[in-house]
């Protein structure tokens, strides 16, 4: 075999999968906007610090990439517009993909909307600081208390400073209109609100709209009905941070409140199967059995009519 040939061959070879696979993430523009899972973890991430069990162990030394914390993108087709919903630890990763599933040039969003301050919902702004990407005014939309807390704390009080970002307040209840396809709502929900109030939002597309809620301390605290919430919208990204009480059994539950996915299982269980059929748990502990996809709890949910969001995921609203 003359040399040329076995080169060209061995290209081919190498080439064909990589090809293939570039070739299935093509940006899908038939929808005019698209959201895309791009991250379920809970703050700490998977594996987690610290943490000794077997749902961590293999990870340390094999780290799964779609092991990404809590984030939501949402792409705008028509109007080339994007925005990112938490700014999460895996900020740099998930910023990328936005960009590939955009199809825009630009390596930041047209804007980046916050729940609340707790780490895996804003920490990852730091990579838009000097040290790192260097941006410059990123829109990033905020509540007041968060807005305050950004502006007067450190390192993110030099963003703000630097022109990184720039800082839009927003309301409770008042709907923002980002493009003529896309309007997002903040609302108010109960969480361990220490240094910043805490939000889930309503996304409307042209045809669908989400409901996002990835932290809440416990359904009954809040002061409005989940179930009447769910059957106002087409797709609903709900907190599932704990599957139940065993994986926690050396915390204190009063310290990191959530409704424990069978708990919200039973609070749905008066909703129709196409009801549930809209939730999508999100928003997972490292100690949650929902990561494992061939599980028992996976599929008891599953069972029941849930879904169970997936890194990478898309849905046309």
């Amino acid at each position: 075999m003359k040399p040329f040939f076995f080169l060209f061959l061995v290209f081919l070879i190498s080439c064909g999968p990589a090809a293939k696979e570039k070739q299935e993430e093509v940006v899908d523009h038939q929808d005019k906007v698209s959201l895309y899972v791009l991250g379920t973890v809970q703050d700490g991430g998977s594996p987690h610090i610290g943490c000794k069990r077997d749902c961590c162990k293999d990870l340390f030394q094999n780290p799964d990439f779609q092991r990404k914390v809590v984030s939501l993108g949402v792409v705008d087709n028509e109007n080339q517009r994007s925005y990112l919903f938490e700014a999460s630890p895996d900020l740099p990763s998930q910023l990328k993909s936005l960009k590939e599933f955009s199809g825009k040039t630009t390596e930041t969003p047209d804007g980046i909307f916050l729940t609340h301050a707790h780490i895996g919902h804003y920490a990852g702004l730091m990579f838009l600081g000097r040290e790192a990407l260097g941006a410059s005014k990123v829109p990033v939309f905020t509540m007041p208390r968060m807005k305050s807390f950004l502006e007067t704390n450190g390192p993110w009080e030099q963003l703000v400073h630097l022109k990184n970002i720039k800082l839009h307040e927003m309301g409770f209840d008042q709907e923002q209109k980002l493009t003529p396809n896309i309007t997002v709502t903040p609302f108010q929900v109960p969480h361990r609100d220490e240094y910043s109030e805490t939000v889930g939002f309503i996304i409307k597309g042209p045809n669908k709209t989400v409901l996002f809620i990835p932290d809440i301390d416990k359904w009954h605290k809040w002061e409005r009905d989940i179930t009447k919430e769910i059957q106002k919208v087409d797709l609903a990204f709900l907190d599932a941070t704990f599957f139940d009480a065993v994986e926690i059994n050396n915390r204190d539950i009063t310290e990191i409140p959530h409704p424990f996915v069978i708990e919200s299982m039973e609070v749905f269980d008066n909703l129709s199967l196409s009801e549930r059929e809209k939730i999508h748990f999100i928003h997972f502990n490292h100690t949650n059995p929902l990561l494992n996809p061939e599980g028992k709890a996976h599929q008891k949910v599953t069972k029941e009519g849930f879904k169970v969001a997936e890194f990478h995921q898309r849905f046309g609203l």
